[in-house]
């Protein structure tokens, strides 16, 4: 469990949108416990030229000038849309996203539209974006093998609180199973119930009650685990969620961001294709601070507030990254949590949602 809680009974839209718009996604005022995506652009799409016009870069006859999508290679992309021509006469193009490239938009057929180009730092995702790949990328095997998603993180991973020990996996399987998608969790801890809907459940999970970012205070980190959970497992999607334990110990909160950065890149330094989907925290029912005057729910917004900058960092480089929130949807707070940082039975099926509405596109 997370120290100092009660030891009583103790989701992102796959959208195209106009730009990356850094998503700040402010968490709200009262802070979380635990850690949707950012705003998430589309390749270029091509317009359809007239009749007597051309796409793709081509010079349009009779005078009209071609259209073509800009894909967002490079940069957080928007929708890039040549608009509609009258015959003889191509639209002008318009570029979606930064350093997105003219031309790279496929030919559109007749009436139709087409995506093209490369996917910018932020991709086609729910509220964060696949960065480093195309529209089209899919993290999860295709010769009929189960996805395997490690969720990686603290108490709140583990379940801690819930009437059914398991979490927010239980709900999690279930909307994937009732969705005919082939999951799987693993890791090194078990728990939760043997079947959810007629299925075995996976109990596998990597969450370790308690336990920060890297090891501070006497507490454990689960930066630790990286270097022989990731190898071993092999995951293809990892649900981190990580840092409530930080803010509660008030652990150097300034550098709680750089610590969460560090945590992503050695991830990748073992498995540099896979998607991690970071969680923004959940809000704490506690506003009174710990060690000083600055409250909690400050602490938690701070450091929620501070991710999408780091997932789109990442994801400007290529690797495979959103960010989900986790914080605005929980609300009202007495009703989703057990505890002062742990949620309940409805309040992980909350957070099971939310990550199911980031998973769901790339399954």
């Amino acid at each position: 469990m997370l120290v100092g809680s009660s030891p009583s009974k103790n989701v992102t839209r796959w959208v195209l949108s106009l730009g990356f718009a850094l998503l700040l996604n402010n968490c709200s005022s009262a802070g979380p416990a635990d850690p949707a995506p950012t705003a998430a652009g589309s390749a270029g799409v091509t317009s359809v030229s007239g009749s007597a016009g051309s796409v793709n870069g081509g010079v349009a006859a009779s005078g009209g000038s071609s259209s073509v999508g800009s894909g967002g290679a490079g940069g957080s992309t928007g929708v890039a849309q040549g608009g509609q021509s009258p015959a003889g006469q191509g639209g002008e193009a318009t570029q979606g996203g930064q350093g997105g490239l003219a031309g790279k938009g496929g030919q559109a057929a007749s009436g139709g539209q087409e995506q093209g180009g490369a996917a910018g730092s932020f991709g086609q995702s729910g509220q964060g974006g696949v960065g480093g790949g195309t529209s089209t990328f899919r993290p999860c095997p295709t010769d009929g093998t189960p996805c395997k998603i490690m969720p990686f993180g603290d108490s709140i991973t583990d379940g801690y609180n819930a009437d059914t020990p398991g979490g927010y996996r239980i709900e999690l399987f279930r909307l994937a199973h009732a969705a005919g998608k082939n999951i799987t969790f693993v890791g090194s801890g078990q728990n939760g119930p043997s079947m959810v809907d007629g299925v075995q459940f996976p109990q596998n999970h990597e969450g370790h009650s308690g336990w920060t970012i890297a090891p501070a205070g006497g507490r454990s980190g689960i930066s630790t685990l990286v270097a022989s959970v990731m190898p071993q497992y092999k995951p293809q999607i990892v649900l981190l969620m990580i840092g409530t334990n930080d803010a509660i110990d008030n652990y150097q909160m300034a550098a709680a961001p750089d610590r969460l950065g560090q945590l992503i890149d050695s991830i990748y330094a073992h498995l540099p294709n896979v998607l991690i989907i970071v969680a923004q925290p959940i809000p704490s029912r506690e506003d009174a601070g710990k060690g000083d005057d600055t409250t909690l729910s400050a602490r938690i917004k701070a450091f929620c507030n501070a991710i999408p900058a780091l997932v789109k960092a990442r994801a400007d480089a290529g690797k495979h990254i959103l960010v989900v929130d986790m914080n605005t949807p929980f609300a009202p707070k007495a009703t989703l949590l057990e505890d002062q940082w742990h949620p309940n039975t409805a309040g992980y099926a909350l957070l099971a949602k939310q990550w199911y509405a980031s998973l769901q596109p790339l399954l």
